[in-house]
């Protein structure tokens, strides 16, 4: 009776989840289909066009423009934060509805997406540390490294003179990544967009610049090819109207004019004020991690038991999905069921339903290894043994086996739950805003990588920490009965 319960408890749990992720995603295909609230990507780790300021606002050239046009042609947007690569790559799988991330309008990018009218005049200059005398032009490059951001201006630059003075490209998918690499020591010098490297080396991010701009393509708004038209239309028609009443100019004047405003903030201060973004980052990760383990168990409690039943076909099906899942690294999981599979089926999922689909697929598959271990761990003895005294199978298992099997279980669970939670900032990838995501964010709007990162550090290990305790404590006190 009682194995009937469990099974329909467990039945019901899956349902609940099947039930509860068709919801979520009949949701937010609703809320793409009524054409009032635009999704736009973005990247927030991309000062001045985009970055989040001490209070959590989304700022920038790039947003305070959205934000113009959209109150000038009045229609309603939602910012999704994401890195530069996976914004693109929600476009293409048309989890967004537009991208404005410093965008150039480059003829490869014209064959997959529609742009708007150039918003704003780019161009490439090459950084060096400002304790650097001996790089001055692109002849002393020869033989050296040279750090440059994935998806830029300033790497198709780099990408084209490489050979002609030979050096060697070392690409980084985050601005601050590659002022660091240089001011390391590692690269000698960067190529970055001019008023992105002006505006970092204004804000004292350690380096400078040593050459005049080069030409560049120009800044522009996009949206998948033929979709969004109107949209489009709305965001050239505002451009025009902000142009024409001062508002364009005032926003760029803001931040790349003269007086644009300099940071000037010490070591303490500015992590006083970064503790609360980085803080809600490391609610956002528990909340992962938890949410994630509780299906992940559910999984493997089927799988795992699944593994050492009597049915060879029951028994292969769960050693297909523990060789699948966990055969694929999470990063790679993570991008094909957030872009892959929307792009292939013609839906939107949200980025939470992947995050923990994501996290539940890889987790569960190392829980049902850990009970199928657990089980089979056991002597096989006392499995005889029970049923040579008339006990059912399920019955044997349940009350002897079992019993034994969790307290084998329990170490290996507190390991997969402590890998889990750092699990959770691989997925920074695909735009999860969780702790790890949280620290690049600060760093991108203050270029402080030691104080943020130690930050961070220290924080995880502090919560790791007292899981791990917790769960030790916990484990004594289920080996002691």
């Amino acid at each position: 009776m009682k194995t009937t319960k469990i099974s329909f408890f467990i039945l019901s749990l899956m349902l609940l989840l099947v039930s509860g992720l068709s919801g979520w995603v009949g949701n937010a295909a609703a809320a793409s289909d009524s054409g009032k609230t635009y999704i736009i990507g973005t990247d927030i780790t991309f000062a001045p066009f985009e970055y989040e300021d001490e209070n959590g606002d989304f700022v920038g050239i790039d947003m305070d423009l959205l934000d113009a046009i959209a109150k000038d042609q009045n229609f309603k947007y939602q910012i999704k934060a994401l890195g530069f690569n996976a914004a693109v790559q929600a476009l293409e799988a048309n989890q967004v509805d537009g991208v404005i991330a410093g965008m150039s309008i480059t003829d490869e990018r014209k064959a997959k997406f529609d742009f708007s009218e150039p918003y704003y005049d780019s161009g490439v200059v090459m950084g060096i540390s400002a304790n650097n005398d001996t790089i001055k032009s692109y002849e002393d490059l020869r033989g050296k490294k040279v750090a440059v951001k994935t998806g830029t201006e300033g790497y198709s630059f780099a990408e084209s003179i490489a050979s002609e003075y030979g050096f060697t490209i070392v690409p980084f998918d985050e601005s601050y990544q590659m002022y660091d690499d240089v001011k390391t020591g590692n690269s000698v010098a960067c190529f970055e967009d001019e008023p992105v490297l002006r505006y970092g080396v204004k804000q004292n991010n350690g380096l400078k610049i040593v050459t005049d701009k080069e030409d560049g393509a120009s800044y522009g708004f996009a949206v998948s090819k033929g979709k969004n038209q109107e949209l489009l239309e709305m965001f050239n028609a505002g451009l025009v109207n902000i142009k024409a009443n001062g508002e364009y100019k005032r926003i760029i004047e803001e931040y790349v004019g003269e007086n644009a405003q300099v940071a000037n903030q010490g070591r303490w201060e500015l992590i006083q004020k970064s503790l609360p973004a980085l803080f809600k980052g490391l609610g956002n990760t528990l909340l992962y991690t938890i949410v994630s383990l509780f299906f992940a168990f559910i999984i493997g409690l089927i799988f795992g038991f699944m593994k050492v039943g009597q049915n060879k076909f029951l028994r292969g099906v769960a050693t297909v999905f523990v060789d699948i899942f966990r055969g694929i690294p999470l990063i790679v999981l993570a991008f094909f069921i957030y872009f892959g599979i929307p792009q292939a089926l013609g839906f939107t999922m949200p980025l939470f339903l992947a995050a923990i689909l994501t996290l539940s697929l890889n987790a569960g598959a190392y829980v049902t290894e850990i009970i199928r271990g657990g089980i089979q761990s056991i002597d096989r003895g006392q499995m005889e043994a029970a049923r040579s005294l008339g006990l059912p199978y399920r019955k044997a298992m349940i009350k002897i086996v079992i019993p034994q099997a969790v307290r084998v279980m329990i170490p290996s669970f507190i390991n997969q739950m402590v890998i889990t939670l750092k699990d959770t900032s691989i997925l920074s990838v695909i735009g999860l805003v969780e702790l790890t995501q949280s620290g690049k964010i600060v760093i991108a709007r203050t270029f402080s990588s030691f104080d943020i990162w130690l930050t961070v550090a220290i924080m995880y290990l502090i919560v790791i920490i007292t899981l791990t305790k917790i769960a030790d404590y916990l484990e004594v006190k289920v080996r002691r009965g």
